[in-house]
């Protein structure tokens, strides 16, 4: 399965209800996100780069921005991405979140999108049996906001096609996996 933006939508919700506990209602299961105070931006607590591997499709690029701009982030790098990544599909799908778009950072390589962050976490549709931690995305957000009090951490999400390579996958500390139908676990990051 590849990844969507249902699954990372709802990564997004998670992180940014972890980031904000102290404002969050989290007696109840699922987690429930709640503002953060005026002036306080969640990227000023933890900074969080969300990673697209390979993303081949500039409107998926867009709706990824605007998903990351509604949670309270705004760090988008952009692992080989298409030419027209900031075309008018793009442009359209961003809706409000063009200086996410417009800031994101292009890089070469996976390994150049997560150098110097303290842990990586890999998004997957489907288990999978590599040695690595795998969390749920209540676990996924309380590590990544552990860990971001100490420097950048990375979400990274793979192709539209395939999702995250085994190669690629060898770059992360852990990976996130969100439970979804056995028999059609194909999720789009578009949907966010």
């Amino acid at each position: 399965g590849c990844w969507s933006g249902r699954a990372g939508g709802a990564i997004l919700r998670w992180a940014a209800a972890a980031v904000h506990l102290q404002g969050c209602r989290c007696a109840s299961d699922p987690l429930e996100y709640a503002a953060p105070a005026a002036g306080a931006g969640l990227m000023a607590s933890v900074p969080v780069r969300f990673v697209l591997c390979e993303p081949t499709h500039p409107g998926n690029i867009g709706a990824a921005a605007r998903a990351i701009k509604t949670m309270g982030f705004d760090r988008l790098v952009l692992v080989n991405p298409p030419a027209d990544h900031h075309g008018a599909e793009a442009r359209a799908r961003a809706s409000g979140a063009l200086d996410v778009l417009e800031s994101a950072e292009v890089v070469a390589s996976l390994a150049a999108a997560v150098q110097g962050c303290g842990l990586v976490v890999g998004a997957s549709a489907r288990h999978r049996r590599l040695g690595i931690a795998e969390f749920d995305p209540r676990e996924c957000a309380g590590q990544m906001l552990a860990a971001g009090a100490g420097g950048p951490v990375a979400l990274v999400f793979g192709t539209e096609r395939s999702g995250l390579s085994n190669a690629e996958l060898d770059l992360c500390h852990a990976l996130v996996y969100i439970p979804a139908n056995p028999g059609y676990s194909s999720l789009n990051l578009a949907a966010a």
